[in-house]
């Protein structure tokens, strides 16, 4: 990414996997290059922006894809829902014309079908009147609404992978379950793989099968969900875990972390973590840490050979 003084790394050490039918969850405070990610393997970065590394689907390398090809692949087998449902529909359209829309560019589907089809995906999503629904913009919805509809527009192709970015943040506790649930019943049916980002822990424990954890533009660790509550192996994600606010009447304060995320511009030497690290050593300055094995996962972390 250009940058005041030259290119700037957003991203960098971030690999991870998700096999079909799976839920990874990505993981981290904001700020910590969780949104560039996704945005990476959508091939929807922001102009300037690029990618070095390897992004692969089904053995192929998308990352190196033309524009041309990579808007044939992307809503076909790659498709994403994004954090502000309403944001991410066009105001002007109705909804059946937006649905209409994709299943045009995605699918096989005849338009004189494509009425009936978008009638479907609507059901499929839990919205109880489609008729009405398909005739509305997005402002006549609500936010619920509004994320079902991106959902059915998401799973119009039967993607391969599909991105959810923060797909609950802008919905009251009720609604958000809801959408969890249908993320959940989407990918049961499609059996599509599912990359769930968050930085809600309540969120992971619910909807994961892994998580990736970030931390300034690293995976820092990466586990089964059970392995991560059980037994994180990085302070980073104790830290996390220990901020999580508990209906303990001892508690008088939340855990918090100290200091904030380092600029893209200026990130540490060794450990990009332990500046705020309560466990620092001396050797965490530099050289960066080696990745450790941890249960089955990995933790970028000196503690993890010390243990050992």
């Amino acid at each position: 990414m250009p940058g005041a003084h030259g290119p700037v790394t957003l991203v960098a050490d971030a690999g991870f996997a998700v096999e079909r039918g799976q839920t990874l969850a990505l993981l981290g405070e904001s700020g910590c290059g969780k949104s560039v990610t996704a945005l990476a393997i959508a091939g929807l970065l922001p102009e300037g922006a690029r990618v070095t590394g390897r992004i692969s689907l089904h053995g192929q390398d998308i990352a190196g894809l033309d524009e041309k090809r990579m808007q044939r692949l992307r809503g076909a087998r790659i498709a994403m829902v994004f954090q502000n449902p309403r944001a991410s529909l066009d105001p002007l359209m109705t909804i059946g014309d937006q649905i209409g829309e994709v299943l045009a560019l995605h699918s096989d589907t005849p338009g004189r079908e494509r009425k009936a089809r978008a009638t479907q995906l609507l059901v499929e999503v839990g919205i109880a009147d489609p008729a009405l629904v398909l005739n509305t913009r997005p402002h006549e919805l609500s936010g619920g609404m509004c994320q079902r509809v991106a959902i059915a527009m998401a799973i119009a192709s039967q993607p391969d992978v599909l991105i959810a970015d923060e797909p609950t943040t802008a919905l009251d506790t009720t609604v958000q379950r809801q959408i969890l649930d249908l993320l959940r019943d989407v990918q049961a049916r499609l059996g599509m793989a599912l990359v769930l980002i968050t930085h809600d822990l309540g969120v992971v424990a619910d909807a994961a099968d892994r998580v990736a954890v970030l931390y300034a533009g690293q995976v820092v660790e990466r586990a089964s969900v059970q392995a991560l509550f059980d037994s994180p192996a990085h302070p980073y994600t104790s830290a996390l875990l220990a901020a999580v606010p508990r209906l303990d009447p001892l508690q008088k304060r939340f855990a918090g972390i100290g200091g904030q995320v380092p600029a893209p511009s200026a990130m540490p030497q060794g450990c990009r973590f332990a500046p705020r690290c309560p466990a620092a050593m001396e050797r965490c300055v530099t050289p960066p840490p080696q990745v450790q094995r941890a249960g089955g996962g990995m933790a970028r972390c000196w503690l993890g050979e010390v243990a050992q």
